[in-house]
């Protein structure tokens, strides 16, 4: 199965990457909704989309408007949203109301089961430090294949377990080492500390996503400074997709 970084970036888009959104198209999962989804509907022609919103926001539900249209069109047949009650109250009450968005996309709305069953797994999820609360996500499919989405999170100790032996992790890292000081008040991760924690977890391959949007270069987060911890880790970049 394929993972595609749709959106990389975090707070804002620039240049280079667009915000949230990872999609797995074979089993029609996108996790988070940012300004990248605009690039969601052509990779998933007339297909049943479930999004998986870690939190609400901007930067993470301002794509679910894009899908206005493809779901007018039957580009897309239906889309499920799900999320904890507090993100989807906000979406429905701030992100469309009607001063703001006035037409409501055709969604279906559901809250967070403790375990949701999806085309060839099953998906659960744990709560993390973030401003305003955050959820991270898992999935173990049939095949004993697992993948792991991490983001907005300040990296606690609290969910190692929840990670562990993972096939692919998906973790933020908004920030270098140089700026670690900024990460607990924040609620983000910086390299070393998410390097770490896939060590400790003994996953499999580390992919780093949600990067400051101030640094649109090669090596916005010091990728030799995380291989030195953890040897199997890439930084993510739009578009890049991934076998899982």
């Amino acid at each position: 199965m394929r993972a595609i970084f749709l959106g990389t970036g975090g707070f804002h888009p620039n240049e280079r990457r667009h915000t949230a959104c990872v999609l797995l198209p074979e089993m029609g999962v996108a996790f988070d909704a940012g300004t990248s989804v605009f690039r969601l509907a052509e990779r998933m022609p007339a297909c049943d989309l479930q999004i998986f919103l870690s939190h609400a926001h901007l930067d993470h539900i301002c794509g679910l408007t894009y899908l206005l249209v493809p779901l007018l069109q039957n580009e897309l047949r239906s889309c499920r949203v799900h999320g904890s009650p507090a993100t989807l109250d906000a979406v429905c009450e701030h992100l469309f109301s009607p001063p703001v968005f006035p037409v409501l996309p055709r969604f279906e709305f559901v809250p967070l089961a403790e375990r949701v069953a999806l085309p060839g797994g099953t998906l659960t999820w744990t709560p993390l430090m973030h401003p305003g609360g955050s959820v991270g996500y898992r999935i173990d499919r049939d095949d004993g294949r697992s993948l792991a989405y991490i983001t907005d999170a300040y990296e606690d100790g609290s969910y190692v377990d929840f990670i562990r032996g993972v096939d692919v992790l998906i973790h933020e890292c908004n920030f270098p080492d140089s700026l670690a000081q900024w990460c607990q008040s924040t609620g983000h991760s910086h390299t070393s500390q998410v390097a770490r924690l896939a060590n400790t977890a003994g996953v499999g391959r580390l992919y780093l996503t949600h990067i400051d949007p101030r640094r649109p270069d090669d090596d916005p987060i010091d990728l030799a400074a995380a291989r030195a911890i953890f040897p199997a880790t890439d930084l993510a970049e739009d578009l890049l997709e991934i076998e899982w």
